[in-house]
């Protein structure tokens, strides 16, 4: 008579109602982000004919690795890749620092440093690239003037890339990689800034103290002290710099559209240029698969890194 009991009160409706709330929130997911996925995989193995889809294998992986522009923008990615997330941390590392100290007013700084983040990535990228077109631009001016660029002056959304250092990888980059790299670190610069301060924040005040006394200076305690207790912050900073840099293409597209030639073609620009351009979606689709294992290889090694640090703490 009990386990009859058991058995009915197992079958009741109210069991049943943790399922019934988080069925909507499961609908979404598989809507916005099963099925995409499910899609672009089918979509990375067809090839559009006129007489439709015809199912090619990984023929457009072999087309893709056999692009010339595909190791190009692998270079310029992880050029981009490593002079935004560098530059950013670095930047927002040294903000944090001043505005750790209690200044005067600290409030209304931290309030006018956050504006760069809620402006759209395409509304940068136009103020940026109207500061720098030629003739009218609002630095135009100077860097046109062949006293500080000899010969001729410098135009940044034309000038071609230097010859490279190391074969065929970009570097040197080109004077449009560098002023992408300097605009998307604009843009990124105060979450990073806020979230190193939250970071900075946490750190026991008793024990930056005991190390003044016990004769630290400033560089010794920024290095020995702060450095390791925000390691974790620090990983996860760089974690969202480096994710965003790889999947951002609103920047590139408005400011300077892959140029001057390719000389700022990244992987999403090209994604963006196969796709909606050549509307080759096959391949394109097998392009967006490789950037988002690179994703997920990014996150695995992330998880892997902050586990690490919170078991040798």
């Amino acid at each position: 008579m009990e386990q009859t009991l058991k058995r009915r009160a197992g079958k009741s409706p109210r069991n049943w109602l943790p399922f019934w709330l988080i069925l909507p929130t499961i609908v979404v997911l598989l809507a916005i982000q099963v099925y995409p996925a499910i899609y672009t995989i089918w979509l990375s193995l067809q090839k559009r004919t006129p007489q439709g889809w015809e199912y090619v294998g990984l023929d457009n992986f072999r087309r893709l690795f056999g692009m010339g522009l595909f190791d190009e923008s692998v270079g310029h990615t992880i050029v981009f890749l490593v002079g935004y997330a560098g530059l950013t941390l670095i930047l927002g590392f040294f903000i944090a620092l001043l505005l750790n100290r209690n200044l005067r007013f600290s409030g209304l700084y931290i309030t006018l440093l956050f504006i760069p983040w809620i402006i759209a990535d395409i509304i940068t990228g136009m103020v940026f690239r109207l500061l720098v077109v030629p003739d009218y631009g609002l630095l135009s001016g100077i860097l046109q003037n062949p006293d500080i660029f000899p010969p001729n002056g410098l135009s940044i959304l034309t000038a071609v890339r230097p010859p490279s250092w190391f074969g065929n990888f970009p570097f040197p980059p080109a004077p449009a990689m560098i002023y992408l790299i300097l605009a998307s670190s604009w843009r990124a610069l105060p979450f990073i800034t806020l979230l190193l301060l939250a970071a900075m924040q946490t750190v026991p005040h008793e024990i930056i103290e005991s190390s003044r006394i016990d004769g630290a200076n400033g560089r010794q305690i920024v290095r020995h002290i702060m450095i390791p207790l925000m390691l974790p912050t620090l990983v996860v900073a760089l974690f969202s710099l480096t994710l965003s840099g790889m999947n951002g293409v609103g920047m590139v597209f408005s400011l300077t559209s892959g140029g001057p030639g390719t000389s700022t073609e990244v992987l999403s620009y090209l994604l963006y240029s196969i796709g909606w351009r050549q509307l080759n979606f096959g391949r394109a689709a097998a392009l967006a698969l490789l950037i988002a294992i690179i994703n997920w290889l990014l996150i695995a090694g992330t998880l892997r890194v902050t586990r690490l640090q919170q078991r040798s703490e």
